[in-house]
């Protein structure tokens, strides 16, 4: 009877750390969104998908931490490349037009 319960409770904690495997694995990886990606696989691990996805979600790296700096970053990035690549054609055209008018 005693041994029954003893390997009750070894099973019970298999399966749940099973269960939990990808928020165990997301702790370990360091994830900052630990907290939701745990949520999510309390809350729908059960269901196969979503311990998959958990699963998926707890192996993919960190994303930036300010997703809206990085893209501010490279709007202007892009804003100055073209910028700079529109200066150049307008100066180019001018000097086109300036030599033409010379010559004529």
């Amino acid at each position: 009877m005693g041994s029954s319960i003893v390997v009750q409770a070894i099973g019970a904690v298999v399966a749940l750390t099973l269960y939990f495997l990808p928020a165990i694995i997301a702790d370990r990886r360091k994830r900052h969104d630990l907290l939701t990606l745990a949520l999510f696989n309390a809350c729908l691990g059960w269901t196969g998908f979503g311990w998959l996805g958990a699963l998926y979600w707890a192996v993919q790296p960190n994303p930036p931490k300010d997703v809206a700096v990085e893209v501010e970053k490279t709007r202007r990035t892009v804003r100055m490349k073209t910028f700079s690549v529109m200066l150049v054609q307008r100066v180019q055209s001018r000097a086109t037009r300036g030599l033409r008018g010379k010559s004529e």
